[in-house]
């Protein structure tokens, strides 16, 4: 008997710092719960919310007429059927398009919504992670929408894979956490991942930038997380669907998880 409970008590230890843990990281919803949802919208937006995510993570566009719309694709043919390029055409344009039915019958009818209309959204003690997909060019429309939506600074997360976008945005909204964007490639000569951890930390510390959000597949060793960690910097990572996944990234010290499912995949981390 007493055996026995010396094994259970040390199951106990072996698990408890992935369910201490598992607590502060945030469960991110990429754009928005979009594993039952259209991607990119009000409805998968508020579903995000509803599902109890910490954040909603939505993508977006500045259209030819000036208004930041939210969609993913640089082109609308995937998702509506179109072949249109968002830049090229007005909200108005891009409001005739159906971006639900591809989901299912039920989502028949939907259209792109304007940025401003999804801040309305954000719940108080949550925040939101706006991806920007274009360049610069949205950066004085971003700043005008992010004012006049009322939202704390701390409630507003940029991020983008294009270091011009928010090495500018971190300078307009110095007191708005900005995050570098990365995916990761092996090199065919040396066989090493690239880009190196520490020309990812050198670019984020040059633009004052607040950390890094990189895919889950280039993480892989507790080094990265470590010189991250050390250079006072935050880490985030992309599409994490797997309870496996996310918690060997938990135990490794992520802070940030960006998923399709974010109900499911609290409960299974719990």
């Amino acid at each position: 008997m007493r055996k026995k409970i010396i094994k259970t008590f040390q199951l106990c230890l072996f698990f408890l710092p992935v369910l201490v843990s598992a607590v502060d990281v945030e469960i991110i919803a990429h754009r928005g719960a979009s594993f039952d949802a259209p991607e990119n919208t009000l409805e998968s937006v508020n579903l995000g919310w509803a599902k109890q995510a910490d954040a909603v993570e939505v993508d977006v566009y500045l259209s030819k007429d000036g208004q930041i719309v939210v969609f993913h694709d640089h082109n609308t043919k995937k998702i509506a059927g179109v072949d249109l390029n968002v830049v090229d055409q007005t909200f108005s344009e891009l409001r005739r398009l159906d971006v639900g039915a591809w989901k299912g019958k039920k989502w028949k009818g939907i259209r792109i919504p304007k940025l401003s209309d999804v801040l309305k959204t954000i719940p108080e003690g949550k925040r939101m992670f706006v991806e920007v997909k274009c360049g610069p060019e949205i950066i004085p429309e971003l700043a005008s929408v992010f004012k006049k939506s009322g939202k704390k600074p701390e409630q507003l997360v940029v991020i983008s894979f294009d270091y011009e976008v928010v090495k500018q945005a971190k300078v307009k909204f110095p007191s708005i956490k900005c995050f570098y964007l990365s995916s990761f490639k092996i090199d065919e000569v040396s066989g090493k991942q690239l880009p190196r951890v520490e020309k990812l930390i050198r670019l984020a510390k040059e633009a004052n930038l607040d950390g890094l959000n990189v895919s889950y597949k280039g993480l892989r060793k507790q080094d990265f997380f470590n010189k991250v960690k050390n250079a006072g910097l935050e880490l985030f990572t992309w599409t994490v669907n797997s309870p496996m996944d996310a918690n060997n990234l938990i135990k490794m010290g992520i802070q940030g998880i960006t998923t399709d499912r974010p109900a499911w995949l609290k409960r299974s981390l719990k």
